[in-house]
């Protein structure tokens, strides 16, 4: 079905419901994957070694990740809308920050800032999605939902290096900002209020759903995968992937931007696909954790060809990691089909901090490692400093995908 055809009234939401929230996640992911590409001008403007440079850019993973469980909270009590929209705000004063910052304190912050910002990016759309589309259109506009993070990340490689000719950094924050006070403008300004009231939510009644959530087995057997998944995926492509391609690969700037650009523009078609995918093979009998387990292993064995050092088509290589990254979402809806309706948001939710703070901790890790090993006089890392901590990140997958089926059999 071709959802913008249904009626004028499904045009009109999305205009006023799906925009706005899109135009929130590209900016989200922007933000998210935006260092892999300033990261030299950083290093080289304020004096910042790959430790510091891992440290200030998964700062944006830690306050993501520490606001999930009252956002939840939040989207129950006062809506999409509002939530959304003020959290914004948060992120263009953390852009700010981050362009005026004389030194790691001041980006490490502004850039925290910018994590809290969105960390409403994906929860708060799809709570709009569900009050405003009717449920056969849910997965259509997820997955178009996700592809417009997609396309935030593209928008983060060669626009971001072709804009990087006209201004510095700093200027490029400054428009950062200034986009994120339109977009939470658009957000409070367009979006209808909600029209339905969910039912206010006690504390008491909140923390006891999250505590039948952590103390699953089902959630313990599925989440380590995951989230190591999810973890590599996000550290590599949000920061490490840039530094690889000049370090290992030998590539130059221009280089650089043309091979994130293609990864994620393999990531957007990732996210449009998998849905689809594994919709199919549902329907053929395979479970969608299946599905998913099957494309995590594929995805260690592209971080295996990557840690294994340069290659003739490094393009290719980057575009399956793009594409076969996204495989590690398929247990969201996987994991939240499998509680009860009242605990789905609480599962993905619970979900997501795990893996945001894996994605923060696995990308200060990763600089840590590189750290380790000696740095040229051009400022280049080690190749060997990325092929530890590659080997770490696989190593610790490989164990989680043990765990996954040892549990299963109990």
């Amino acid at each position: 079905m071709n959802m913008v055809s249904v009626s004028p009234t499904t045009l009109v939401t999305l205009l006023r419901v799906f925009i706005p929230f899109a135009l929130a996640y590209f900016l989200s992911y922007l933000f998210r994957v935006v260092n892999a590409i300033i990261a030299p001008n950083l290093a080289a403007d304020l004096n910042i070694g790959p430790a510091d440079l891992g440290l200030l850019t998964s700062a944006y993973f830690v306050s993501f990740a520490a606001f999930q469980l009252p956002l939840g909270v939040l989207l129950d009590r006062f809506g999409p809308r509002r939530v959304a929209a003020g959290l914004l705000v948060f992120a263009a004063a953390g852009a700010m920050m981050f362009a005026m910052a004389g030194g790691l304190s001041g980006l490490f912050v502004g850039r925290a800032l910018i994590g809290l910002g969105v960390s409403a990016g994906y929860m708060a759309a799809i709570k709009a999605y569900t009050l405003w589309f009717p449920p056969q259109q849910w997965p259509q506009i997820n997955g178009l939902h996700l592809a417009a993070g997609g396309i935030g990340a593209l928008s983060a490689t060669l626009p971001v290096e072709f804009a990087l000719t006209y201004a510095d950094w700093r200027g490029l924050f400054i428009v950062l900002s200034i986009l994120s006070a339109i977009v939470a403008s658009a957000i409070f300004g367009c979006v209808p209020e909600q029209r339905q009231e969910t039912g206010q939510i006690r504390l008491s009644d909140a923390l006891r759903g999250i505590g039948q959530v952590f103390t699953s087995p089902l959630f313990w057997r599925v989440t380590p995968l995951t989230v190591t998944s999810q973890v590599a995926f996000m550290s590599i492509q949000g920061l490490w992937a840039g530094p690889w391609l000049r370090d290992v690969a030998g590539m130059d700037r221009a280089g650089i931007a043309g091979v994130l650009f293609w990864t994620a523009a393999a990531m957007t078609a990732g996210y449009v696909a998998i849905g689809f995918i594994t919709e199919r093979l549902s329907r053929s009998g395979i479970k969608p954790l299946t599905t998913a387990v099957w494309g995590m292993l594929l995805f260690m064995a592209v971080q295996a060809l990557i840690m294994a050092g340069p290659v003739r088509w490094p393009t290719a290589l980057w575009m399956l990691f793009g594409f076969i990254g996204t495989t590690g979402v398929i247990p969201y809806p996987a994991l939240a089909m499998s509680f009860p309706s009242q605990l789905a948001g609480r599962v993905s939710t619970g979900l997501n901090v795990l893996v945001f703070v894996g994605a923060f901790a696995a990308q200060w890790g990763i600089g840590a490692v590189i750290a380790l090993f000696p740095v040229t006089a051009a400022g280049h890392y080690s190749p060997q400093g990325y092929q530890a901590s590659l080997a770490i990140l696989l190593g610790m997958q490989a164990l989680c995908l043990v765990w996954y089926f040892l549990a299963g059999r109990q």
